[in-house]
């Protein structure tokens, strides 16, 4: 029992300490005292890149997810959005939205997921994110997936408080649908897995250096814990935002 309590403790960090390396904290830290750092949080208006990952959703992804991007009261945003090799009408959709502050690409092949359900569901998307966090100018640097929505205020808020707290990483609470049209909230009280999710999240563009792992599924971890869990072990300031500022809606090929 002893053991077995000792071992879940110490097993995530363990496990970033072997996908990160020895010399992965004082890097950061390193890096995290210098100047360009730092510079992020003296901008009066700091470009903000908003990443997003997409697959054969082009109407979800422009009438909701775009949408909810393009509503921000927050100007200075880059929008990239990456195709995981889609065969629908995504690019003539997100085309017509026709706001230059939108970059998509299209990858000409298909992320190699597991064909297992769940394995796959942990790491689907991961080359298509992995592309765009290589395209991202912004100092910070947020997500949003195809189908889920952030509020209007999102974004110039939690710029603020980056600003004010010189945090690294931001989480906050979000409203989800646990089974169609029925919506609850996840507190997101901790920096912990099934408090944090891919779009609940704002960091600083240094954080980029942590990618997503295709791999993440042999470790049985949804690939956003998978890498928010490595960002924690380096040292990361991690704050709470209070409000709920995400509507992540249910996958619609989920089972209950």
């Amino acid at each position: 029992m002893l053991a077995k309590k000792v071992w879940s403790r110490c097993r995530e960090p363990i496990r970033s300490l072997r996908d990160l390396g020895w010399r992965a904290r004082a890097d950061f830290r390193a890096a995290r005292r210098g100047s360009d750092y730092q510079a992020a949080y003296e901008l009066p208006e700091p470009l903000v890149t908003v990443c997003v990952a997409t697959y054969n959703r082009g109407e979800l992804l422009t009438s909701r997810c775009l949408k909810s991007l393009l509503a921000q009261d927050y100007r200075n945003l880059q929008i990239v959005v990456v195709g995981d090799c889609c065969t629908d009408d995504t690019a003539e959709r997100v085309a017509a939205l026709a706001d230059p502050r939108i970059e998509f690409v299209n990858l000409t092949e298909r992320g190699q997921y597991p064909t297992e359900p769940r394995k796959r569901w942990m790491v689907a998307g991961t080359v298509a994110v992995n592309h765009a966090l290589s395209l991202a100018r912004g100092q910070f640097i947020t997500h949003l997936d195809d189908d889920d929505e952030h509020t209007p205020d999102r974004v110039s808020k939690l710029v603020a408080l980056m600003k004010a707290s010189r945090a690294d990483i931001i989480w906050h609470p979000f409203d989800f649908e646990r089974v169609p049209d029925d919506w609850q909230v996840n507190e997101a009280p901790h920096f912990a897995v099934n408090n944090v999710s891919t779009s609940s999240v704002f960091y600083h563009r240094w954080l980029r250096t942590v990618p997503w792992d295709i791999n993440a599924w042999r470790y049985d971890e949804p690939g956003d814990w998978n890498r928010f869990r490595k960002i924690r072990f380096l040292g990361a300031r991690t704050v709470r935002a209070p409000e709920r500022l995400l509507k992540h809606y249910r996958e619609r090929n989920q089972k209950a």
